[in-house]
C-alpha cells in the first residue's frame, strides 16, 4: 500500500513538469515512511516504561484491528488489573485513548497519548488528577521456546530459617516463626536475590479471612492469592488467576486459615498452575505484565517475589526447579 501510494505521487509530480533529478531531491522513501505511518505500525504488545517523577514504572499496552478499521485494545497502567480500551485514535503515527478510573485516585479519565518512532512508541500519560508523567515503549518479546525444557535440580528458596536469599522493598515485616515465613500486617513485598527464566514452582501458603496475596513470576506475573468463595464463578482476578489475564477453570479454594498448594509451570509466556491437585491453568499464553510488576522487561530473567502489601499471609514452602 505504501509503495503505491509512493509511485502515484512520484507519478503526480512527473505529471507537473518537474524532472526525475528534482523529484528524487525533494520526496525520498525515507521521508515519505515517516510521513506515512499506518495503523499496522502500532498493533501488537508494547513493553511499556513509565518515568514517574526519575524513577521508572513498568506498563503494558495491547492494540488489535477490530473488524476493518476499528483499533481497540488493553492496557496495564502502573497500578492495576488489564482494563479494555474501547478505542484507539490514530492519526498519521500519533494515537490517543483513554479509559474510566480503577484503582486511581481521582475522578478524571486516565488519558494515553503517543506516537511511533522508528524505535518504538512514546508519549504522555495524564493520570487520574491531571498529572503528567512521559513513557516509552518497545515491542514486547514473542518468548517462544524452540524445545521443551531440561529440568535442573530443586532449590529450596525457603530455609525455614530466616530470610536468607531474600530481599524487601521497603521496610521489612517478614519474620520466620516454627519454620513458617510470615507476613504479619500490610508492608513490603518479599523478592529473591536470584532471578529466574523458565521453572516449575512449589508453594505452600495460608491465608485468613478476607486474606490477599500473590506469587509473582519473574516479578512480573502474579498468580493470584485471594479469599475468594468456594462458589464463586471463577475470574481472573479471584483465587489462582493470572491477575487480569487468565482465569482458572473452577474454584478449588480450601477457604482461609487452610494449608494451600500451588505447582506453577512457566515456560516462555506458557503457564500451568495446579492448585490445591487440580489443574486450574493449562499451558496458557499470558500476554502481558501484571499490575504490580517490578518492571516491563519481559525478556529478561526475573526474580520470585511474594506480596506482603495487602493482609496477612503465611508460606511454609517455597521449592522452585528452574530449566537449565
Amino acid at each position: 500500500m505504501r509503495k503505491q501510494i509512493f509511485s502515484f505521487a512520484i507519478g503526480y509530480l512527473l505529471i507537473a513538469g518537474l524532472s526525475e533529478k528534482t523529484i528524487a531531491a525533494t520526496i525520498t522513501k525515507p521521508d515519505y515512511m515517516h510521513l506515512a505511518v499506518e495503523p499496522a505500525a502500532l498493533i501488537g504488545r508494547w513493553d511499556i516504561t513509565v518515568d514517574i517523577n526519575g524513577k521508572p514504572a513498568p506498563a503494558w499496552l495491547e492494540v488489535k484491528l477490530s473488524g476493518v478499521k476499528t483499533l481497540v485494545g488493553y492496557f496495564v497502567s502502573t497500578a492495576g488489573s488489564a482494563r479494555p480500551v474501547s478505542e484507539v485514535k490514530f492519526t498519521d503515527g500519533n494515537f490517543k485513548f483513554e479509559i474510566p478510573p480503577q484503582w486511581e485516585s481521582g475522578t478524571s479519565n486516565l488519558v494515553v497519548e503517543g506516537n511511533v518512532t522508528d524505535s518504538g512508541i512514546q508519549g504522555k500519560l495524564t493520570d487520574c488528577n491531571g498529572k503528567e508523567y512521559n513513557w516509552e515503549g518497545v515491542k514486547a518479546p514473542y518468548l517462544k521456546r524452540t524445545a521443551a525444557p531440561a529440568w535442573g535440580k530443586p532449590i529450596n528458596l525457603f530455609n525455614g530459617k530466616d530470610l536468607s536469599g531474600w530481599k524487601t522493598n521497603g521496610q521489612n515485616q517478614w519474620l520466620v516463626k516454627n519454620g513458617i515465613l510470615i507476613s504479619p500486617k500490610a508492608g513490603s513485598n518479599l523478592i529473591t536475590e536470584q532471578k529466574y527464566n523458565d521453572f516449575k514452582l512449589h508453594v505452600e501458603f495460608k491465608y485468613t479471612k478476607g486474606g490477599n496475596s500473590g506469587v509473582y513470576l519473574r516479578g512480573r506475573y502474579e498468580v493470584q492469592i485471594e479469599d475468594s468463595k468456594k462458589d464463586a464463578h471463577p475470574n481472573s482476578v479471584l483465587f489462582g488467576g493470572i491477575y487480569g489475564f487468565l482465569t482458572a477453570n473452577e474454584m478449588v479454594t480450601l477457604g482461609p486459615d487452610q494449608w494451600q498448594t500451588y505447582d506453577i509451570t512457566l515456560v516462555g509466556r506458557l503457564v500451568t498452575i495446579v492448585a490445591n491437585g487440580k489443574t486450574i491453568i493449562s499451558n496458557q499464553e499470558i500476554p502481558g505484565i501484571t499490575g504490580g510488576a517490578l518492571d516491563s522487561n519481559e525478556g529478561e530473567a526475573g526474580p520470585i517475589y511474594l506480596q506482603g502489601d495487602h493482609a496477612p499471609i503465611e508460606f511454609r514452602k517455597i521449592v522452585i526447579t528452574p530449566a537449565k
